[in-house]
Protein backbone atom coordinates (compact mmCIF):
# COMPACT_ATOMS: atom_id res chain seq x y z
CA UNK A 1 0.00 0.00 0.00
CA UNK A 2 1.51 3.28 -1.03
CA UNK A 3 1.81 6.59 1.02
CA UNK A 4 -0.83 8.30 -0.58
CA UNK A 5 -3.24 5.84 0.00
CA UNK A 6 -2.76 6.22 3.27
CA UNK A 7 -2.95 10.00 3.30
CA UNK A 8 -6.01 9.66 1.33
CA UNK A 9 -8.10 7.58 3.95
CA UNK A 10 -6.79 10.06 7.07
CA UNK A 11 -8.11 12.94 5.08
CA UNK A 12 -11.79 11.09 3.84
CA UNK A 13 -12.05 10.75 7.76
CA UNK A 14 -11.05 13.77 8.80
CA UNK A 15 -13.47 15.29 6.27
CA UNK A 16 -16.52 12.91 7.80
CA UNK A 17 -15.08 13.64 11.60
CA UNK A 18 -15.32 17.50 11.04
CA UNK A 19 -18.17 17.37 8.92
CA UNK A 20 -20.23 15.49 11.33
CA UNK A 21 -18.78 17.73 14.39
CA UNK A 22 -19.26 21.27 12.50
CA UNK A 23 -22.82 20.20 11.80
CA UNK A 24 -23.82 19.09 15.47
CA UNK A 25 -22.11 22.12 17.13
CA UNK A 26 -24.03 24.61 14.53
CA UNK A 27 -27.60 22.79 14.55
CA UNK A 28 -28.34 21.32 18.24
CA UNK A 29 -28.63 22.96 21.46
CA UNK A 30 -26.26 21.46 24.20
CA UNK A 31 -27.78 18.50 25.10
CA UNK A 32 -30.22 17.79 22.28
CA UNK A 33 -31.01 14.37 21.76
CA UNK A 34 -32.67 13.43 18.12
CA UNK A 35 -33.78 9.24 18.06
CA UNK A 36 -32.28 7.82 14.29
CA UNK A 37 -32.91 4.59 14.95
CA UNK A 38 -35.39 3.63 17.65
CA UNK A 39 -33.99 4.29 21.32
CA UNK A 40 -30.78 2.39 20.35
CA UNK A 41 -29.03 4.94 18.12
CA UNK A 42 -29.53 8.68 18.96
CA UNK A 43 -27.72 11.72 17.83
CA UNK A 44 -26.84 13.44 21.41
CA UNK A 45 -24.70 16.64 21.67
CA UNK A 46 -22.10 17.10 24.16
CA UNK A 47 -18.70 18.33 24.63
CA UNK A 48 -15.75 17.35 26.90
CA UNK A 49 -12.20 18.47 27.94
CA UNK A 50 -10.75 14.61 27.76
CA UNK A 51 -10.09 11.80 25.74
CA UNK A 52 -12.04 8.98 23.64
CA UNK A 53 -15.49 8.29 24.69
CA UNK A 54 -15.49 11.48 26.70
CA UNK A 55 -13.02 10.17 29.41
CA UNK A 56 -11.52 13.12 31.40
CA UNK A 57 -7.83 13.21 31.56
CA UNK A 58 -7.98 16.71 33.88
CA UNK A 59 -10.88 19.15 35.51
CA UNK A 60 -8.42 22.57 34.92
CA UNK A 61 -6.69 24.05 32.49
CA UNK A 62 -3.22 23.28 32.96
CA UNK A 63 -4.66 18.89 31.86
CA UNK A 64 -6.83 20.31 28.77
CA UNK A 65 -3.00 21.75 27.90
CA UNK A 66 -0.83 19.17 28.82
CA UNK A 67 -3.57 16.48 26.86
CA UNK A 68 -4.20 18.86 23.53
CA UNK A 69 -0.30 19.05 23.50
CA UNK A 70 0.37 15.57 23.90
CA UNK A 71 -1.52 14.82 21.05
CA UNK A 72 0.22 17.07 18.91
CA UNK A 73 2.86 15.38 19.45
CA UNK A 74 1.70 12.31 18.96
CA UNK A 75 0.42 13.13 16.14
CA UNK A 76 3.73 14.03 14.56
CA UNK A 77 5.02 10.82 15.58
CA UNK A 78 2.37 9.02 14.40
CA UNK A 79 2.98 10.27 10.53
CA UNK A 80 6.98 9.22 11.01
CA UNK A 81 5.24 5.82 12.20
CA UNK A 82 2.98 5.70 9.38
CA UNK A 83 5.85 5.98 6.74
CA UNK A 84 7.92 3.16 8.27
CA UNK A 85 5.06 1.16 7.82
CA UNK A 86 4.71 1.87 4.25
CA UNK A 87 8.40 1.88 3.82
CA UNK A 88 8.95 -1.30 5.14
CA UNK A 89 6.21 -2.74 3.56
CA UNK A 90 4.11 -4.04 6.00
CA UNK A 91 0.44 -5.71 5.47
CA UNK A 92 -2.07 -3.09 4.12
CA UNK A 93 -4.36 -3.97 7.30
CA UNK A 94 -1.46 -2.44 9.37
CA UNK A 95 -1.23 0.26 7.10
CA UNK A 96 -5.02 0.70 7.28
CA UNK A 97 -4.93 0.31 11.02
CA UNK A 98 -2.41 2.95 11.52
CA UNK A 99 -3.96 5.26 9.35
CA UNK A 100 -7.55 5.26 11.18
CA UNK A 101 -5.56 5.68 14.58
CA UNK A 102 -3.55 8.92 12.85
CA UNK A 103 -6.92 10.15 11.25
CA UNK A 104 -9.02 9.68 15.03
CA UNK A 105 -6.16 11.85 16.55
CA UNK A 106 -5.97 14.33 14.16
CA UNK A 107 -9.82 14.75 14.21
CA UNK A 108 -9.93 15.51 17.80
CA UNK A 109 -6.83 17.54 17.72
CA UNK A 110 -8.60 19.89 15.14
CA UNK A 111 -11.20 19.99 17.88
CA UNK A 112 -9.01 20.79 20.66
CA UNK A 113 -6.67 23.49 18.78
CA UNK A 114 -9.57 25.60 16.94
CA UNK A 115 -12.70 25.20 18.24
CA UNK A 116 -12.36 27.26 20.88
CA UNK A 117 -11.49 30.75 18.47
CA UNK A 118 -13.83 29.62 15.98
CA UNK A 119 -17.35 28.88 17.66
CA UNK A 120 -19.09 30.88 20.17
CA UNK A 121 -20.43 28.39 23.54
CA UNK A 122 -22.91 26.01 23.53
CA UNK A 123 -25.74 26.13 25.92
CA UNK A 124 -29.25 26.54 25.84
CA UNK A 125 -28.92 28.58 22.62
CA UNK A 126 -26.98 26.85 18.75
CA UNK A 127 -23.23 28.00 18.22
CA UNK A 128 -22.36 29.65 15.99
CA UNK A 129 -19.12 30.58 13.94
CA UNK A 130 -17.40 33.56 15.04
CA UNK A 131 -14.62 35.75 13.82
CA UNK A 132 -11.09 33.72 14.49
CA UNK A 133 -9.82 34.30 17.80
CA UNK A 134 -13.25 35.68 19.36
CA UNK A 135 -14.23 32.34 20.78
CA UNK A 136 -15.59 30.79 23.66
CA UNK A 137 -11.84 29.25 24.19
CA UNK A 138 -8.20 29.88 23.52
CA UNK A 139 -5.85 28.13 20.86
CA UNK A 140 -5.48 24.38 22.80
CA UNK A 141 -8.50 24.67 24.70
CA UNK A 142 -11.55 23.77 22.53
CA UNK A 143 -13.93 21.32 23.70
CA UNK A 144 -14.32 18.08 21.44
CA UNK A 145 -17.87 17.60 20.01
CA UNK A 146 -19.76 13.93 20.34
CA UNK A 147 -23.03 12.82 19.37
CA UNK A 148 -22.76 9.12 18.47
CA UNK A 149 -24.94 7.74 21.23
CA UNK A 150 -26.02 3.71 21.43
CA UNK A 151 -27.70 2.49 24.39
CA UNK A 152 -28.57 -0.54 23.32
CA UNK A 153 -29.61 -1.84 26.16
CA UNK A 154 -31.62 0.31 29.18
CA UNK A 155 -32.68 -1.17 32.32
CA UNK A 156 -33.52 -0.05 35.95
CA UNK A 157 -31.20 -2.12 38.22
CA UNK A 158 -34.03 -4.29 40.58
CA UNK A 159 -34.15 -2.50 44.17
CA UNK A 160 -32.51 -5.52 45.81
CA UNK A 161 -29.06 -5.54 43.98
CA UNK A 162 -26.51 -4.18 46.43
CA UNK A 163 -25.61 -0.34 45.77
CA UNK A 164 -26.97 -0.35 42.11
CA UNK A 165 -30.61 -0.73 43.35
CA UNK A 166 -33.09 1.51 42.00
CA UNK A 167 -30.41 2.62 39.88
CA UNK A 168 -30.73 2.73 35.46
CA UNK A 169 -28.16 0.60 33.62
CA UNK A 170 -27.25 1.45 30.28
CA UNK A 171 -25.11 -0.24 27.69
CA UNK A 172 -23.29 1.19 26.06
CA UNK A 173 -23.11 4.25 27.93
CA UNK A 174 -20.70 6.37 26.41
CA UNK A 175 -20.96 8.99 23.78
CA UNK A 176 -18.52 9.81 21.04
CA UNK A 177 -17.78 10.94 17.03
CA UNK A 178 -15.95 9.45 14.12
CA UNK A 179 -13.12 10.18 15.40
CA UNK A 180 -13.21 8.00 18.40
CA UNK A 181 -14.45 5.40 15.90
CA UNK A 182 -11.22 4.96 13.89
CA UNK A 183 -9.04 5.29 17.06
CA UNK A 184 -11.30 1.97 18.15
CA UNK A 185 -11.50 0.32 14.97
CA UNK A 186 -7.40 0.71 14.29
CA UNK A 187 -6.56 -0.07 17.38
CA UNK A 188 -8.67 -3.68 18.63
CA UNK A 189 -8.37 -4.37 14.89
CA UNK A 190 -4.34 -4.36 15.89
CA UNK A 191 -4.82 -5.93 19.05
CA UNK A 192 -7.00 -9.19 17.46
CA UNK A 193 -4.73 -9.14 14.47
CA UNK A 194 -1.46 -8.31 15.57
CA UNK A 195 0.57 -11.39 15.00
CA UNK A 196 -0.38 -11.48 11.35
CA UNK A 197 -0.29 -7.66 10.54
CA UNK A 198 2.73 -6.62 12.57
CA UNK A 199 4.47 -9.22 14.01
CA UNK A 200 4.63 -11.33 10.83
CA UNK A 201 6.31 -8.82 8.95
CA UNK A 202 8.76 -7.97 11.57
CA UNK A 203 10.18 -11.99 11.34
CA UNK A 204 10.65 -11.55 7.56
CA UNK A 205 12.54 -8.20 8.29
CA UNK A 206 14.27 -10.17 10.88
CA UNK A 207 15.09 -12.71 8.94
CA UNK A 208 15.88 -10.74 5.62
CA UNK A 209 18.51 -8.96 7.52
CA UNK A 210 20.15 -12.24 9.02
CA UNK A 211 20.67 -13.64 5.60
CA UNK A 212 22.42 -10.46 4.80
CA UNK A 213 24.47 -10.91 7.29
CA UNK A 214 25.33 -14.18 6.42
CA UNK A 215 25.79 -13.50 2.84
CA UNK A 216 28.01 -10.26 3.43
CA UNK A 217 30.17 -13.01 6.14
CA UNK A 218 30.70 -14.85 3.13
CA UNK A 219 32.21 -12.66 0.77
CA UNK A 220 34.42 -10.84 3.20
Amino acid sequence: MKYRHALLIILLIIIADQWSKIYIKTHFFYGEEVLVMGQWFRLHFIENNGMAFGMKFSQGDLGKLLLTTFRLIAVGFGFVVLKQLVTKKYSTGAIVCGALILAGAMGNLIDSMFYGLIFSESSFHVAKHVPFGTGYGKFLHGQVVDMLYFPMVEFTMPEWVPFLGGKLFSFFDPVFNIADMAISTGVITLLVFQKKMVHARADELKAANTEQEIIKDRTE
